[in-house]
């Protein structure tokens, strides 16, 4: 058995404990949800979650959302405020509107009403899982291909270099633990 608490912390030493303890509680369910069955995609997988909490020091986006204001056709935010209210939250930073509406269809649980639930646990992560395999994510980390699986997750290669050192780091962890 892992110890995900040591590869969770070679992949980024700096992580907040109460995240390590949650990715720790929830990766068995994570590991089943997203169908990460090889250390190729678990080191994509936690290396894009490290980047997109900032190694994982947060499940809320640092910025205030504004300017997801109005964005009804990739994000259906379609109310005033919506920007803002459904800022990215989790460990893979669900966004807008039709994201939370998506991601409480499939949790059972109304994000679309309390969209902060989205940063705590275990939804945080549960989303991210949700998300990897929806976006079938595992057909790119199985031929190592962290391009495009970025551009799926972000949209670009915005940080790039730190998913690269993110996956470099997951790699070697899960080889030596």
């Amino acid at each position: 058995m892992r110890d995900w608490t040591s590869v969770i912390r070679a992949v980024a030493p700096r992580a907040a404990g109460w995240i390590v303890s949650g990715l720790v509680d929830a990766m068995p369910r994570m590991i089943e949800r997203a169908k990460l069955t090889t250390d190729l995609r678990l080191a994509h997988f936690l290396a894009q979650l490290a980047h997109e909490s900032d190694g994982f020091h947060t499940t809320e986006e640092y910025a205030s959302g504004s300017e997801y204001e109005g964005r009804v056709k990739n994000l259906g935010n379609t109310q005033a405020g919506d920007g803002k209210r459904f800022k990215g939250r989790g460990l893979i930073q669900v966004t807008g509107r039709a994201n939370a509406r998506r991601m409480s269809r499939a949790l059972g649980q109304d994000f679309e009403r309390y969209p902060e639930l989205l940063r705590r646990f275990p939804w945080a992560a549960d989303t991210a899982a949700i998300y990897w395999d929806d976006h079938r994510l595992n057909d790119y980390a199985d031929v190592d291909n962290i391009l495009t699986i970025t551009r799926r997750i972000n949209g670009g290669l915005n940080g790039l270099s730190d998913r690269k050192l993110f996956l470099a780091r997951a790699k070697r962890a899960l080889t030596q633990n």
